[in-house]
């Protein structure tokens, strides 16, 4: 009897255990959650949103700028005091010979364009000078500088003469 007794208990245990796994397994389907869908203005906004962080991102500067910075409106820059000499100068001493006076350094002069206009006899044109921190824009018979005048200008040269010394000088487009 203690066979059968045993079977009995495992039986109805084995069918116990059946019994609630079917009722925790159901296969009732659990509808999905519910997701409306965003407006097309809503979509679009959003879009418009993530344009506008990454424009903003985008002009950020990246790099601080330099003080002082130049002056885009002036065409020398400000003019610092010269500092002061570090060294004491040198005693002068006697030359041993005469010294024959330097002439003037040439002012730093660049050819920076031409401007060209028809005329009825023939081009008349105008240099543009760069020099001393100035822009002179001149045409032939016309100073540029206290120094110079032009003399002649071609296609691609402005011939100036120094007042001072009757020399000529040729500036060149580059």
């Amino acid at each position: 009897m203690n066979m059968k007794r045993t079977v009995t208990i495992a039986l109805g245990g084995a069918a116990l255990l059946a019994w609630l796994a079917g009722a925790a397994t159901s296969n009732h389907s659990i509808p999905p959650a519910v997701v409306n869908a965003p407006a097309p203005i809503e979509v679009r906004g959003a879009e418009l949103a993530n344009e506008i962080a990454r424009l903003q991102e985008r002009l950020r500067p990246g790099a601080t700028p330099r003080q002082p910075g130049r002056n885009l409106f002036a065409f020398r820059p400000v003019a610092a005091p010269p500092p002061a000499p570090a060294f004491a100068p040198a005693p002068s001493r006697a030359a041993l010979t005469e010294s024959l006076p330097l002439a003037p350094a040439l002012p730093a002069l660049k050819l920076a364009g031409i401007a060209e206009d028809a005329g009825a006899e023939g081009p008349l044109r105008t240099a543009i000078i760069s020099g001393e921190g100035q822009l002179y824009m001149a045409k032939e018979g016309e100073n540029v500088t206290t120094r110079y005048r032009v003399v002649r200008i071609s296609a691609d040269v402005v011939e100036l003469l120094d007042v001072l010394d009757n020399s000529t000088r040729r500036l060149a487009l580059r």
